[in-house]
């Protein structure tokens, strides 16, 4: 497979720049990238489904690789639609029209080739075969198994939206000198936004909620940041350092305090020279591990916590006395995902029973997946108690002034039970 030959010339050459690619973006790729794309997902400017796509796939396809060939190939405006925050704000997303989903998720296999040779093993977002719950076991393991004692928390001021382009270009020009595909890329980074009837036109960032987002925001953080670390950072502290990264959310474990406060000091800059800024109050250090738990034992205290991917960790003594890590969901995680169940229970209240108990079926089962690690019980079982408060109000609420009793509510869940909390994820090694 060229693909594979396209990995290998990448993995046993670091330095290669790659000339010749954009021929692989086929026919055959383009219909495989239609294949991996979701078919419930919204719909961009042109108003084009997955679905209604797929019944000409072979004809337009055709007609699009052609546009690619020739040149005439132009990226449409970005839709924007907005999701709400932990913070209470709204995260501004871009929706591609479907054309340009499908030439960027060619593009995103074909550069996937080269970049995962690339890639440190500590980066886990959005690459293939690697996951946020692998990063969450990492934490674990690194923090338990080092002496490591403080944890330096990164929160990166609206990271896909502050990338410099032209330095992202730069950065990507260190592997890829194909013309057709940089030109591509630049295409799809300065194209415009429809919001609310207006094009607007920003001279940063690279529209979050395009598929060719996510690599590209890794790119530009596996030069600013991973690199960085891996090469500069490291080999000047005294002690040892870990780092964890998820797309732009990120760790950094040290074993002493004087390194961690060295890098505090250093990154703003480093994050400036490109454009990014750190978080003022959610970027901080906090002491964590065997030294800060027995610190607090002696005093009588408590070790700090700090959150990642959607845990609060703690750090406690298991049933045999040693040091470990427990994670929780956090509060704000736990209180959104119950707003958007009484959002939906409002909304599909009037719904026959067995429906709105699949649907809801459906939710919790989403929530254990994600959530459902070994010692985070507690907060799966405080979600399904609130799924069923919030169930038992919504149907009480079309019952027109009679009560709805716990105990015909309880007749209800006989017959139309909610799933129950379960660990979907074993413990790490």
């Amino acid at each position: 497979m060229k693909l594979d030959r396209i990995a290998e010339l990448a993995r046993a050459e670091p330095g290669r720049k790659f000339f010749s690619i954009a021929h692989l973006l086929t026919v055959e790729a383009l219909h495989e990238a239609l294949g991996n794309l979701r078919r419930d997902a919204a719909a961009g400017v042109d108003g084009v489904t997955v679905v209604h796509y797929e019944g000409q796939a072979r004809e337009s396809l055709q007609a699009l690789h052609e546009r690619l060939k020739s040149g005439r190939y132009r990226a449409q405006p970005l839709r924007r639609i907005y999701i709400p925050k932990d913070d209470g704000k709204q995260r501004p997303i871009s929706i591609p029209a479907l054309e340009d989903k499908i030439v960027q998720r060619a593009t995103v296999e074909l550069l996937n080739a080269i970049y995962e040779q690339d890639f440190l093993r500590w980066s886990y977002g959005f690459r293939p075969g690697r996951d946020a719950q692998q990063a969450l076991a990492e934490v674990g393991r690194v923090l338990c198994r080092q002496p490591l004692h403080w944890v330096l928390e990164l929160d990166i001021c609206a990271y896909f939206d502050s990338i410099v382009r032209e330095q992202l270009m730069e950065l990507v020009e260190r592997r890829i000198s194909d013309r057709s595909v940089l030109r591509l890329l630049r295409k799809w980074i300065a194209v415009g936004v429809i919001d609310e009837g207006h094009l607007l036109v920003t001279q940063t960032g690279t529209g979050q909620g395009q598929v060719i987002s996510p690599l590209l925001a890794n790119i530009y953080l596996h030069y600013v940041f991973d690199l960085w670390v891996e090469h500069e950072v490291a080999p000047r502290l005294r002690g040892q350092v870990a780092a964890i990264r998820y797309a732009d959310d990120a760790l950094l474990c040290f074993e002493r305090y004087d390194d961690a406060q060295k890098v505090l000091q250093v990154l703003p800059q480093r994050f400036a020279k490109y454009g990014l800024r750190l978080h003022p109050e959610k970027t901080r250090l906090v002491a964590f591990g065997r030294t800060a738990l027995e610190q607090a034992e002696r005093e009588g205290g408590k070790v700090a916590t700090f959150d990642f991917l959607g845990f609060t960790h703690q750090a406690v003594r298991s049933r045999n006395g040693k040091f470990t890590v427990h994670v929780k969901t956090m509060k704000q995680r736990l209180r959104r995902a119950l707003g958007a169940l009484t959002a939906w229970c409002r909304a599909h209240r009037h719904d026959p029973v067995p429906e709105q108990q699949r649907a809801l079926n459906a939710k919790l089962r989403g929530h254990y997946q994600y959530y459902g690690r070994p010692t985070n019980y507690y907060s799966l079982y405080q979600f399904f108690q609130g799924a069923r408060r919030i169930w038992r109000h919504w149907l009480n609420r079309r019952t027109r002034g009679k009560t709805f009793t716990w105990a015909r509510y309880e007749q209800l869940l006989a017959r139309h039970p909610l799933l129950r909390p379960r660990i979907t994820h074993a413990w790490s090694r």
